[in-house]
Parts: C-alpha cells; sequence; structure tokens
C-alpha cells in the first residue's frame, strides 16, 4: 500500500502533531471503533490523568490496528473525542510522543459526554 502524506500552503498547517490528509492506495482498510482508555485485561479504566488515558487509548487502538495484520504506522486517519478541550495540549503531546514523525490526519473534538464518562475516546482508520 502505498501513501503518501500531504501538506500544501493553500491550506492552514497543522496546529499539532498530524498531517493535514494522506492519499492512500487501498488495500485492505481497517476501520477502529473508539477505544476508551480501559486496560484489556482487568476492564479497568485508567482516569484523572489525561496524559495516561491518551496513550491507554492509542495503545489499545494499535493492538486492534495488529490484530489486523497491520502497524500504527498503517493508521491514516484519527478522529479523538475529549471532554475538556483545555486538555489539548497534553493530549497533542502525549499523541505526539506515540506517533512519532508518523502523522495522520487528525480532528480532535469536545463533546459533551463520553461511554463511561471517560474524558477521552479514540478511533482510528489504517490501511494495510
Amino acid at each position: 500500500m502505498g501513501k503518501e502524506f500531504l501538506s500544501t500552503d493553500k491550506a492552514p498547517t497543522a496546529v499539532g502533531a498530524y498531517s493535514q490528509g494522506v492519499k492512500a492506495n487501498a488495500g485492505e482498510i481497517i476501520f477502529v471503533s473508539g477505544q476508551l482508555p480501559m486496560d484489556a485485561k482487568s476492564g479497568e479504566l485508567f482516569e484523572g490523568d489525561i496524559a495516561k488515558e491518551t496513550k491507554m487509548s492509542l495503545k489499545n487502538i494499535e493492538e486492534v490496528v495488529k490484530a489486523g495484520g497491520a502497524t500504527k504506522e498503517d493508521i491514516v486517519k484519527v478522529n479523538l473525542y475529549v471532554k475538556d478541550m483545555e486538555d489539548f495540549g497534553i493530549i497533542n503531546q502525549a499523541y505526539a510522543e506515540f506517533f512519532g514523525e508518523h502523522k495522520p490526519a487528525r480532528a480532535l473534538v469536545e463533546v459533551a459526554r463520553l461511554p463511561k464518562d471517560v474524558n477521552i475516546e479514540i478511533e482510528a482508520i489504517a490501511i494495510k
């Protein structure tokens, strides 16, 4: 699968650790449902530290992508849903640490409420 991270000066630059867009030749598409900051084995929610919650949700995304035979580098789009936009900087830092130089297209949206009253839920699309 070929992918090209898109960047143009004819649209606003990314304000965080993501690309403006990703062009991909579709192979096998993996749609990852929203992942909560929950430990898969214990079922315990990680709460009270938005950086840890973000990392746990991203780890869960990565595990689903792996189950589909892909890696986090195959992720082309991420949607983050958060309770408090004031957490943007902390979330963005944890997200940047997770993805490194790989910068999928992304949206981050503040919402009124999430399942189990968590602070963050993340979904993704990968193409392998």
